[in-house]
């Protein structure tokens, strides 16, 4: 993709930059709160920012045409093996009962893609093409057993809406096989309706593209399966999409949602959201008033429940709190505000842009169920409620009552899927098979090729050891995880911002430190790496690098702040970060990489700094040769359009001058980089792993057997050829190298 040499890149011009560090350490930073840091907002940011340049949005189709590059690529080496996690789960976005087959129960993972339980959600296996997107926003049956599902995740947080759909699809056989049929510029389908009295009459809400105005949004409808479709109600603006459609009879109702991301912010509400009812079946819509919120900027996302004539409504506000929770009982001519609830209000936290879900039960329309971050309950039509965050994992997303068993419901957030026989009032049991975890980290051990343990989107720090089979060990969102080669009872994992742990005897107790570092900003993702040399050596990355040398007790802090500074963003600021560090086998040499695209070298232990780079994508790994400390590579983020810059670079004479090595790759998100046997390189992308033997030069697709899903982090164990891959999406993943 990029052939050409680079002599790198704004600092190279001008010469290298050396600064020497601070003569003492400086303070350290404001004082932590211990305690897992959650909500979807801060990996959407942070998926955001790494996966585009700054200032520019995702290029449209992004995803999938690079994915359409990687399938052209040849393939080399072995068969990767799913290695777990099973019995985690991950977030499910929509859920639907298949009419023929009892117990048949079809699941949307957010970045997974479908699944099939024929255990009343026991167990679930696969539904879904493994080298098709995996990004899903619904599932849904006809009548007659037709299976669809819409691609691109519609809830706007957690990471995986950096990959939108690739439109509507089609099966006939439970999900055996499947053909696309549609809508293929939708960006995110959020809910799928099939005409309880015509199964070829379809309706579709297609959410549309995040940080792309136009394309396939709004309410569609097909009369003939599938095969040809028409909108019929569009949105306000070229941002307005659709993410509800209901059909009682002739009447439909529909949610529309003016939401977009540009470079700068985000804006989830608008004069375009709001509920809207045709009563003769989609030639004309009417907005509805009646007490609902009028049209403004501050109306946000909005769920909406049809019951007969009784219906429910809960808004948010543009910038997520909630906003008010309504009821009709005319069909939505008129709507009254419930009475506050303050369990209800914060039910939402600060970002009800996640859920915007209701669903009322079928055989009681007084008793309904709402998502938020517990699951909240109403008996009485929203006169008072009760909520449930403890026997089942917090936010929620999906929810389906199973007509063939009296009280039968299923539920689906980010824990996975549940089953309640009591109407969902309680006695939930969670799936206890679902592989389809959202990973960020992975770790291993030569000591021990069963321990295998990585940072989860909100499940926490998984291990598969000290317990049945995966267990969390540290809660938050998981992120970066590391195992003490030489002691595997020596682990260290952090939640979000760089909130970290070390513990001696594997996770069971764990001792936090990072209120004992250096730091003014810390990366939603921080870098924990220990020496190759010594393991009693640790580098923490904040805005400067600190070091321990007794094994993460005592910190010090032997760099300037590495990056540009602060970013521009006044409500996340934590960015103008350190994301990678290299220790090289010298004991000497250390290379950092930044948010903000500056590559740096130590080569006397921090006395002084050379900057190597600048204006490069926000650097997700920088490399060393265990080997040598002048061969070192780094791997950069984000989609672009026309832009010259690559995606990997190499030097091997210590960064003075570079060579881009992203040769043939895909024009994806390169989010890790090791060196194997022989100097052979592995990457891990958004499209999957890639080697190169030729150092760069050509790239191959690496194994088969991997779902096209998101590959964020790599090991590699050279002594047992073995190489470990976290996805965002299908858990762990293990291959035999040679």
């Amino acid at each position: 993709m990029h052939k050409r040499l680079l002599q790198l890149v704004l600092a190279l011009a001008a010469g290298l930059a050396v600064i020497a560090a601070p003569a003492a350490a400086a303070p350290p930073g404001p004082p932590d709160v211990y305690r897992p840091v959650r909500g979807p907002a801060a990996p959407a940011e942070y998926r955001y920012l790494q996966k585009t340049l700054p200032g520019q949005p995702i290029p449209r189709h992004a995803h999938a045409d690079a994915a359409a590059q990687a399938r052209l690529l040849p393939t080399v080496g072995g068969r990767w093996k799913a290695v777990g996690p099973t019995d985690i789960g991950g977030r499910i976005v929509s859920l639907a009962l298949d009419p023929q087959r009892a117990d048949t129960v079809y699941a949307a993972a957010a970045s997974g893609g479908v699944w099939r339980s024929t255990d009343a959600g026991q167990t679930f296996e696969s539904a879904w093409p493994d080298d098709w997107t995996q990004a899903m926003g619904a599932v849904a049956t006809a009548p007659d057993g037709t299976l669809y599902a819409g691609t691109g995740e519609p809830n706007p947080g957690g990471g995986s809406i950096t990959y939108e759909g690739t439109g509507l699809y089609r099966s006939t056989d439970g999900g055996e096989h499947w053909r696309p049929i549609g809508l293929r510029d939708s960006g995110a389908i959020s809910a799928i309706t099939v005409d309880p009295a015509d199964p070829r009459r379809i309706y579709v809400a297609a959410a549309g593209s995040l940080y792309n105005g136009g394309g396939d949004r709004g309410v569609y409808r097909s009369d003939d399966g599938g095969n040809t479709w028409r909108r019929i109600l569009a949105g306000a603006n070229e941002f307005t999409g659709a993410t509800e459609v209901f059909v009682q009879g002739s009447t439909l109702y529909a949610v529309m949602w003016d939401h977009r991301r540009t470079p700068e912010l985000r804006t989830y509400g608008g004069a375009g959201s709001g509920v809207f009812r045709s009563t003769d079946d989609g030639r004309t819509w009417q907005r509805l008033g009646g007490g609902l919120p009028a049209p403004g900027p501050e109306v946000g996302r909005i769920g909406l429940a049809v019951a007969g004539e009784r219906l429910y409504a809960i808004v948010n506000r543009t910038s997520g709190p909630f906003e008010g929770f309504y009821t009709s009982t005319d069909g939505g001519d008129t709507w009254s505000r419930t009475p506050e609830n303050k369990n209800l209000t914060e039910s939402q936290s600060s970002f009800g842009w996640w859920f915007g879900k209701i669903w009322a039960d079928p055989k009681d329309a007084r008793h309904v169920h709402v998502a938020g971050v517990p699951l909240m309950t109403t008996k009485d039509a929203g006169a008072t409620w009760t909520y449930d965050d403890t026997s089942i994992h917090v936010d929620h997303h999906a929810m389906v009552w199973d007509p063939r068993r009296p009280g039968r419901v299923y539920l689906g957030n980010d824990g996975g899927v549940y089953r309640s026989d009591a109407n969902g009032d309680g006695g939930w049991v969670k799936a206890r098979h679902e592989p389809y975890t959202q990973l960020y980290s992975a770790a291993i051990s030569p000591q021990d090729t069963s321990r295998v343990s990585g940072g989860s989107q909100d499940n926490g720090s998984l291990r598969s050891w000290g317990g049945d089979g995966f267990n969390e060990y540290l809660g938050g969102d998981g992120e970066e995880n590391v195992i003490d080669p030489t002691d595997v009872n020596k682990v260290y994992a952090c939640y979000q911002y760089g909130n970290c742990f070390r513990s001696t005897d594997g996770g069971d107790t764990l001792t936090y430190f990072a209120d004992r570092t250096t730091f003014k900003r810390r990366n939603w993702f921080t870098p924990v790496v220990l020496d190759p040399r010594n393991p009693k050596i640790v580098y923490y990355g904040a805005e400067v690098l600190n070091r321990s040398t007794d094994g993460g007790v005592t910190w010090q802090a032997i760099s300037p702040d590495l990056s540009g500074g602060p970013g521009p963003d006044p409500i996340y600021t934590n960015y103008g970060t350190i994301t990678s560090i290299a220790p090289a086998g010298d004991g000497r040499t250390v290379y950092a990489g930044t948010d903000d695209g500056r590559v740096w070298v130590t080569r006397n232990l921090g006395a002084t700094w050379t900057k190597l780079a600048e204006g490069l994508p926000w650097v997700t790994r920088v490399v060393v040769d265990p080997a040598d400390p002048d061969r070192v590579y780094t791997t950069h983020s984000a989609y672009r359009a026309g832009s010259g810059l690559a995606h990997v670079y190499g030097s091997t004479d210590g960064g003075r001058h570079w060579k881009d090595l992203s040769g043939n790759l895909p024009d994806a998100p390169v989010n890790d980089l090791v060196v194997g046997r022989g100097k052979v390189l592995y990457i891990g992308t958004d499209q999957g792993v890639f080697t190169s033997p030729s150092g760069g030069r050509q790239w191959f697709r690496l194994g088969r057997g991997m779902p096209a899903v998101p590959v964020d982090d790599i090991e590699y164990d050279a002594g047992h050829h073995r190489m470990v891959a976290a996805t965002f999406g299908r858990g762990f993943y293990e291959l035999t190298t040679g």
